[in-house]
């Protein structure tokens, strides 16, 4: 995988830990639960990190069959 890769995937995780750790405080501390809007957001951001994992697999496996 290459460095831009990584650091990407490293970006997008980041982002995603904090946002589910504001959402575990909100839940825990304020029995407030997350705005479907947030949820969705927080669901997007992984899709986009699954897409982007799984393209750098598909690369990788297509390269090696080669």
């Amino acid at each position: 995988m290459s460095q831009t890769k990584r650091e990407q995937i490293t970006t997008h995780l980041r982002y995603l830990r904090q946002e589910l750790r504001e959402m575990h405080l909100g839940i825990k501390e304020d029995d407030l639960f997350p705005e479907p809007g947030e949820l969705r957001g927080v669901m997007a951001q992984f899709e986009a990190l699954l897409e982007l994992v799984e393209g750098s697999t598909k690369i990788s496996s297509n390269s090696e069959s080669a």
